[in-house]
């Protein structure tokens, strides 16, 4: 299923001011590209950069939407109700970042599904990520992702 220009908040829990994507540009069961716009009142911002916790941060975001997909979506398209996830980063390999983007510099990252192991109520994925502003690479990375189905109470 490909899927172009969709809010991220359809597919991740996350909301603002934790909210690094604004968009996913496109998305399939192994490839995702999003876009964000750094805008001067970001968590991340000091002195006008964005500093190194949110490109990791945008990284994640961008790669757990792949996964956030299964939870959220049904196979037809038919959104789940109520579904609460948790995920965290479990690891971060060959982490380079070249560049540092400034306030106003849009970010486009882009993920490749390494590998994915589904249990039952987790996924467990590596993902190959990279972070580009106007064709220049910001971040390059592989990261792990763990995400859990949670008991809404």
């Amino acid at each position: 299923m490909n899927i172009a220009a969709v809010d991220i908040q359809n597919y991740l829990p996350h909301r603002a001011p934790l909210l690094m994507v604004d968009l996913i540009l496109e998305i399939e069961s192994d490839f995702v590209e999003t876009i964000f716009l750094i805008k001067d009142d970001n968590i991340f911002v000091d002195k006008g950069t964005f500093i190194e916790a949110g490109l990791i941060e945008n990284t994640a975001q961008t790669c757990s939407s792949i996964v956030g997909k299964k939870y959220f979506f049904e196979d037809d398209g038919t959104e789940n109700e109520n579904v609460n996830v948790l995920g965290f980063i479990s690891a971060i390999k060959n982490l380079k970042i070249h560049e540092l983007p400034k306030v106003g510099d849009t970010i486009i990252t882009k993920a490749n599904l390494v590998s994915k192991f589904v249990g039952e109520d987790y996924t467990l994925c590596t993902m190959s990520c990279e972070s580009l502003s106007d064709d220049k690479k910001l971040l390059e990375c592989e990261i792990n992702l763990f995400i859990q189905k949670t008991i809404s109470v």
